[in-house]
């Protein structure tokens, strides 16, 4: 316990006395109080133990998770990381220098990856938590959005770097009210391939987006019903949910945006069984529903 302030210690002590004559609210007081100065109090068969706590919150499963933040913004940046943490904070310090000081950044754990130097990134407009349990790109995508502080949300994958403020732009678009999203890279439909592709044809309105980065009207992108949370995997998730926010009558629009990409290690690191697997999963269940009705898709060009 060298490391435990002695006030601390004191403090231990005397929940310890509380708890054995059962006086209970002191107890739970004094635990607080230990929290307050960063320790949790664990009881032992000798007494009670320490250990410090943990600067972010971290729940067994995605369905523990109420909030991120209680305040507000005017646009969210979310990020879903699964490992990779350290290249992920190149990525969230490049957001930070670009973007508007009142852009939140919340971070979304799946799993327990080596946490690396992730807890500095904690401020006053980041917001990190961790599942302990792991969760589905979808199913995360969709914690996002409805717990989104803010009515527009930019989902972006960890490899995806600012060069310049991506942020202010997409806000105006999506202020603008004609399209409920706007991303970096997208494009039309195939339908000479029945479907079976995605043809980028660069800025302009679109038939989807890919979430690279993909910035989002709350309302309209949880109306047209989000993301599936069958979708395990990011890969072609994106395309399933660009097509239901098309059949909800949402636009959207590929923009010409000042950012790059690094290695993709969502793609690239993947054990490939499972991202072709999955990937296959997410396509089939888009055929099956979306082949075929072309009246949802935007003007061919």
């Amino acid at each position: 316990m060298s490391s435990v302030p002695e006030s601390v210690i004191e403090l231990a002590r005397a929940r310890q006395a509380a708890r054995a004559a059962k006086d209970f609210a002191l107890s739970d007081s004094l635990r607080d109080q230990i929290l307050h100065h960063g320790f949790e109090v664990l009881d032992t068969d000798g007494g009670f133990s320490f250990r410090a706590k943990n600067p972010f919150p971290v729940l067994e499963r995605i369905g523990d998770l109420r909030s991120f933040t209680d305040k507000k913004f005017p646009i969210a940046i979310g990020l879903i990381l699964d490992g990779f943490l350290d290249d992920a904070v190149i990525t969230i310090a490049a957001i930070k220098k670009y973007s508007p000081a009142d852009t939140a950044i919340l971070i979304l754990i799946s799993g327990t990856p080596d946490l690396a130097g992730i807890a500095l990134e904690l401020d006053d407009r980041t917001f990190i938590t961790q599942i302990n349990a792991g969760v589905g790109w979808g199913e995360a995508a969709n914690a996002l959005l409805k717990l989104s502080p803010a009515p527009f949300m930019i989902i972006m994958d960890p490899s995806t770097r600012f060069t310049a403020d991506a942020v202010t732009p997409s806000l105006a678009t999506l202020r603008a009210g004609d399209f409920s999203a706007v991303g970096w890279h997208g494009g039309l439909v195939n339908v000479a391939d029945d479907w079976r592709s995605v043809d980028d044809k660069g800025p302009g309105e679109v038939d989807v987006l890919f979430s690279y980065f993909m910035g989002l009207n709350v309302e309209h992108a949880l109306g047209a019903g989000g993301f599936n949370n069958r979708a395990l995997y990011y890969r072609n998730a994106d395309i399933e949910f660009s097509l239901r926010l098309r059949q909800a009558r949402g636009r959207l629009l590929q923009a010409d945006l000042p950012l790059e990409q690094a290695r993709h290690h969502g793609y690239y690191d993947t054990d490939e069984s499972y991202r072709d697997e999955q990937s296959k999963k997410t396509y089939d269940r888009i055929l099956e529903r979306f082949r075929g009705k072309t009246e949802i898709l935007t003007d061919r060009r």
